[in-house]
This record gives structure tokens, sequence and C-alpha cells, in this order.
């Protein structure tokens, strides 16, 4: 849970001031329409994630197993672009608001030079230092990960602990931000509808609530990290224990940050205890901006919050949030090699060296470190982008899950038929509702869509790329049989080195004995020499690695190997020739009469013209 609570846990850091930015003082009703979304759709659907995924894959694999072929790959490869750009932006974001926090501490500022004051170049220099930490090993990111959630947590529960006990304790600032909403001033640059009034107020937070989606991000990570959870002591890889830990993480996490989320939003977003002047950005930028809960905890509010509240317990309480920030990217960074391995190198749409470890860290953080000079480190800018990857996968999420259920067989029992339809239509329900808020955020801020756009090019383009100059792989993975009679007959032809002339046989085209007799006057071949037909059939086109089903029939004296589910003609007709080729040292000859068009997998096999025996397979 602490994995994916530094980046859960970590948005206290910079949430509030975003929602004080696109929700004014309305900021506190508008979090609780976020928290009401989390508990009653976020949590609901990555529940139902968990427990359809229980070997780690995430929505994205869910997706993947509902969909069939290139459709489904494409679903996927957009999705993984949605997905790197939530994953880097954390990282980008996280650093860049760790590095306001440090800036804005008058400790670091008064006791370092110049050169070190830099937005871009601190931001720079904690992303490289997360990237080494991941090199040196992934046992001491969990560890570390768990210390600094634990202090986070305590922490920032004293200061929105103390801010709450000051408004229970002073009455009169709550009716003060209750009278400026009865008389609509928002704090707003720009509202939805226009009037005054509690359902005006309630209508307006549900229309902006979009722009506070940055605390529903952990979700996806927390499925993703599912294989890291102990099923049962005794059997740590027990599918239903995974799930059931799980859930019970996501339950804990979403109940715990939703507490954080409202009091902090009730402490900084009332416009009382931080005037409403600290949050703004331009002319003169707002000493709350960013850091709103680091602002109370330095003691900067005009009212004395709590006596322990100053210099000291703010540098601390800086710390603190400045490790947790600089560590969230750790949870991003553990996302994308979970991710990327999964599916890219399996696709052949990224090279071999995409599954390593240390190669994938390395380019994360060139891509990280291009990122944060593209935005000059600004947290501000990265915002739309960030909210957008996270909402896609949410919706991506909610409707895979929708439409996961719906295709499992209807029960029997009127009681289960009935909870099934309950759970449809509440499913339904939130596909919608995420569908509203993805589409509110990308109007709102459409650069997030934009970024997104690059990344999903840049996936997609990789992918291409990778793919045909990974076409003249041999691309086997492995043979399969349809019964344990075809595995013996298999391992007979491949060990008896009598069969050295493959015929590739298109069914239907003519029969065996004239294709025979064809191939044997043509290619003068002998008839004490065997031939061995071949019938190839496509399955899943859309795969990279090869995996036939191999089945052997004999019709009168002629051997026929059958291989189904192939995804690839020429790379089955080649691996099959050099399997059979292995007892004999070489192999044989291949030979058809129709014209088989192929891009060859070796440079031993070449598409040759009717009449002509193929090369010889070295």
């Amino acid at each position: 849970m602490c994995l994916c609570g530094v980046d859960y846990f970590s948005t206290l850091g910079y949430q509030p001031s975003i929602a004080f930015e696109g929700a004014g003082i309305l900021a506190p009703i508008a979090t609780l329409v976020l928290v009401a979304v989390t508990l009653l759709g976020a949590l609901p659907i990555y529940c139902h994630v968990a427990g359809e995924t229980p070997d780690g894959v995430g929505s994205v694999g869910m997706i993947e197993r509902i969909f069939r072929g290139w459709t489904s790959k494409i679903f996927v490869l957009i999705l993984i672009g949605f997905a790197a750009t939530d994953f880097v932006i954390t990282k980008t974001l996280s650093a860049a608001d760790a590095t306001a926090h440090l800036l804005s501490n008058p400790l670091f500022m008064g006791s370092t030079p110049e050169w070190m004051q830099s937005q871009i170049a601190v931001t720079m220099f904690l992303l490289l230092l997360l990237s080494a930490l991941f090199i040196k090993g992934y046992g001491e990111v969990v560890g570390l990960a768990t210390l600094l959630v634990v202090a986070y947590i305590g922490l920032t529960a004293v200061v929105i602990g103390a801010g709450l006990f000051y408004l229970v304790s002073h009455p009169e600032l709550l009716t003060q931000w209750i009278d400026q909403i009865s008389a609509g001033d928002y704090h707003l640059h720009h509202t939805p509808i226009s009037g005054k009034g509690p359902w005006v107020a309630l209508l307006i937070a549900c229309l902006i609530f979009p722009k506070l989606a940055l605390g529903m991000s952990g979700f996806e990570t927390g499925v993703l990290h599912i294989h890291l959870i102990r099923g049962k002591e005794d059997d740590p890889a027990n599918a239903e224990g995974r799930i059931r830990r799980t859930r019970l993480l996501l339950i804990t996490a979403a109940l715990i940050m939703s507490m954080m989320l409202l009091g902090s939003s009730l402490v900084t977003g009332t416009g009382t205890l931080i005037p409403a002047e600290e949050f703004r950005i331009s002319p003169d930028r707002g000493k709350a901006v960013d850091r709103a809960l680091a602002y109370i905890a330095h003691g900067e509010s005009p009212f004395g919050v709590c006596p322990l509240f100053g210099s000291v317990f703010g540098t601390v309480y800086d710390i603190s949030t400045i490790l947790i920030l600089w560590f969230a990217g750790a949870s991003a960074m553990a996302g994308l090699l979970n991710m990327v391995p999964r599916y890219l190198p399996r696709y052949g749409m990224a090279p071999e060296w995409a599954a390593a470890y240390r190669p994938l860290v390395i380019a994360f953080t060139v891509i990280n470190l291009l990122v944060t000079w593209c935005f000059r480190a600004d947290v501000s800018s990265q915002g739309g982008a960030y909210a957008t990857g996270v909402l896609v996968l949410m919706t991506s999420a909610a409707i895979g899950s929708l439409v996961d259920l719906s295709r499992k067989p209807r029960p029997a029992e009127p009681t289960l038929k009935l909870r099934r339809r309950l759970m449809l239509a509440a499913f339904g329900l939130i596909s919608l509702v995420f569908i509203y808020t993805t589409a509110a955020n990308v109007i709102e801020r459409p650069d997030g869509i934009i970024i997104a756009s690059i990344f999903i090019a840049c996936v997609l383009g990789m992918s291409i790329i990778s793919r045909v100059w990974r076409s003249r792989e041999l691309r086997l993975n492995e043979f399969r049989f349809e019964t344990e009679s075809d595995r013996m007959v298999w391992t007979d032809l491949c060990a008896d080195g009598g069969f050295r002339v493959l015929v590739p046989h298109r069914p239907g085209s003519r029969s065996l004995i004239d294709k025979e007799k064809e191939v044997r006057r043509k290619h003068r071949i002998p008839a004490e020499v065997p031939l061995l037909f071949l019938e190839v059939y496509y399955g899943d086109t859309s795969e990279f690695h090869n995996s036939p089903v191999i089945s052997v029939r004999q019709e009168e004296e002629r051997f026929i190997l059958v291989a189904r589910d192939v995804a690839s003609v020429s790379h089955t007709i080649a691996q099959i020739a050099i399997e059979l080729g292995k007892s004999g040292g070489t192999v044989g000859h291949c030979v058809w009469m129709e014209h088989w068009q192929f891009n060859a997998p070796c440079r031993g096999i070449r598409p040759i013209r009717s009449g002509r025996c193929a090369q010889q397979c070295v």
C-alpha cells in the first residue's frame, strides 16, 4: 500500500492548491463530490479489475483479453500511451512540486548558492537521483516507500487535524465561508452557470469537480502491483488471497485518502485560514501555490492555528513532503517497468532490450528529463496531462469492467440474476460519470490530450518501426500439439531424419496424388525419397511470436503435417523445416508449386517462383 501510496497520498502536496484554483471556495464541496465518485465509482471498478487480473495486468490487460486480434493490440497501444502519460507526468510533476516546496523553504534559500536554486535544475537532479535508486534495486524502493508514507501521513494528519480543530473552535470562520458562498462570491475566474444559493453552489461543484481529478490517482498502480502481494502465508502465489488482500489495500487507501482530501479542502479551501489571494498565480505568485498544507505548517496563516507550527515544524514537514513527492515517481516507474515489458516486446513492437530492467530505467529517465525541460518544471502546466492520463485509464477500466461483466454467463438463480442486473446498471452509470469527467477535463484543458496524443503517436510509431525491423526474426515461441500422440509422431519424424523434402500444400487446390506427381517430375525427386506435406492454417495474425499447434495425419502412405493457429505462414514453414533438420545437422529442401507470398524469416529461405526449389535453410 505504501508503494501505491507514494503516488496516491503524495497528491496532497499540490491537490489543495489545484482544487482552489479550479473550484475557488467551493473546493470542499467539489472535493466531497470527488470523494463520492472515488468511493462509489473508482473503488468498485478497480475491485472488479483486481478480481479479474490476479496476475497483475491491470485494466489494460483486461481490455486485451476482452478483444482479439489487431483491435486488441491497437486498444492496448493507445492505453499504454495514456498510461505512459500518467506515469511519466506523475514523476515530473511530483518532482517539480517537491522542488517548489524546497525553494519555498527559507532555510534552504538562505543557506545555498544561487545556482542551486533553479527550478529546472533541482527537478532534474531529483529525477536522476530516483532513477539511480531504481538501478540499485527494487527492494530498497519498497522499503523506503514504507518509511516515507508513514512519516508523511502522520505529519499531514497533524496539520489537517490542527486546522480542523481551529475551524471548529472558531465557528465565525465557517460562517464567513458559508456567507461568501451564499453571496455567490466563489473566487472563480469563470463559473459554468450563474446564480447563487446552496443548490447553485452544489451544481457548480458537480460540474467543476473533474478539475480535481488528480485526487483519484493511484488505483491503476494498485492493481498493477497485485503480483507483489502475498496470497497466503503458505502459498504466496494463491490467486484468491491476492485478490482479497488487493481489494483490502484499495479500500484502505481510498478511505485514508478520502478523509485526507476532505480535511485538507476544509483547512485550505475555505478562503479563511489561507486568504484567497495567496493562491493567485499572477501577477504575483501567492505563497500557498503548490504548497497549501506547508503554508499552514510554517505558521504563515494570519491566524494562530497551532503553537507547534512555525519554521521548525514547517521545515520538518517540508522534508517529509519533498521526500514523498520525490519518491512518488517510484510508484509510476514501477508501473511502467511492469507494463512495458509485458506487452510491447511480446507484440514485436519493441526491441528485446525493452524487457530488461536497467535499460528501461535509463530510457524512462531520459524521457522524464525531456518532459521536465519542455514544461520548465512547472506544476500547473502539467496538471492537465496528468489528469487526462488518470481519467482515461479509469474510464477504460470502467468500460472494460462493464463489457467483461456483460459477457459472463447469466446465472439461473433469480437472486443472482437480479444482482447481475444491478451491477450492470451500476457499472454503466459509473462509466457514464467517468466519460463525462474525462470529456470535461479534455475540453477544459485540451493541452492534456495533446500531450497524451504525442505519447500515443510515439508508442504507435516506434511499435510499427520495431515490428517491421523484427519481421526477419524466426519468432518461434513454442510448438504445441493437439494430442500426446501427435507429439510422439512429431518427435519420431524429427529423430528419424528421413523426411528431407518438405512440401507446403494448400488444401483444396489439388489432390495430394496430383501434387506429388508434379513435384517429383519438376524437381526430379526419386520415388524412394519420401515427401512430407505441410498444411498451414492462420490463427491470430496480429501476434508476433508464433506458437503453431501441430498435428500429424496419414493418408495412404503420405504423411501430412498440419499447423494451426499460426501467426505467419512463412515463419511456420521455416521453423518446421529447421526443426526437422536438427537430427541430421542440415535442413532439407522446401518445395512448393504455388505462389506463396511472405516475408523471409531468415536468410536461408527466400520467396521463389513457381517450379523452383527454395534455398536450403542454414
